[in-house]
């Protein structure tokens, strides 16, 4: 079994209106994959004043998912990182209120977004990868007949390899290797597939 990841455990409307916004979003998934950083190398990646990322940075602090960084910062520069490796949430938690299920569809929806943007740009840089790479890159789906039950059993076993693969050492020689961002989705459909 790999390691525990610290994991953010979305519960609360002000967690929710924090993550459901796009800047936050993407401010929060840059410090996770890339590391702690200020607010100013932030906003140049982004294309946004360091005015404005240091304010969602400290939107997001204050709901706990980021913080700032004592051991890098300056009276005049602030870096932060993330607080967490993982956020957690359950979107039937929400479905009792309104609100706070729209603000879990918001989330969900600019997350869904980024991963487009993803994979279009797999798309566009395909053709400049090694060939082994375009190989073992992939896609698929199924259509099954499960019940909830079984989607969540099914979808732990998932888990589980992907965590053992996330949780390996890495490899020794590494110029072959490059990150690979391993993505999911399992819904319920009703009648006929939107095709």
């Amino acid at each position: 079994m790999g390691k525990a990841r610290k994991t953010f455990t979305v519960s609360d409307e002000r967690a929710l209106t924090a993550l459901a916004h796009p800047l936050r979003l993407r401010l929060l998934g840059m410090l996770r994959a890339d590391g702690p950083a200020t607010a100013s190398g932030l906003a140049e990646r982004v294309g946004e004043s360091s005015g404005v990322t240091s304010y969602h940075l400290r939107k997001l602090a204050e709901v706990g998912l980021v913080e700032e960084d004592a051991d890098r910062g300056t009276r005049r520069e602030r870096w932060w990182r993330p607080a967490h490796e993982a956020t957690r949430w359950s979107n039937a938690d929400f479905i009792g209120d309104p609100a706070t299920h729209r603000l879990t569809v918001s989330m969900r929806r600019e997350i869904y977004r980024w991963q487009w943007r993803l994979l279009e740009q797999w798309l566009a840089e395909e053709g400049e990868w090694d060939k082994a790479w375009v190989d073992a890159a992939g896609l698929s789906d199924n259509l099954l007949v499960m019940t909830p039950q079984s989607l969540r059993e099914m979808t732990a076993e998932i888990d589980a390899v992907v965590r053992r693969y996330r949780d390996a050492p890495p490899p020794p020689d590494t110029t072959d290797s490059a990150r690979v961002v391993w993505l999911q989705h399992t819904v319920p459909v009703r009648g006929e597939l939107p095709l």
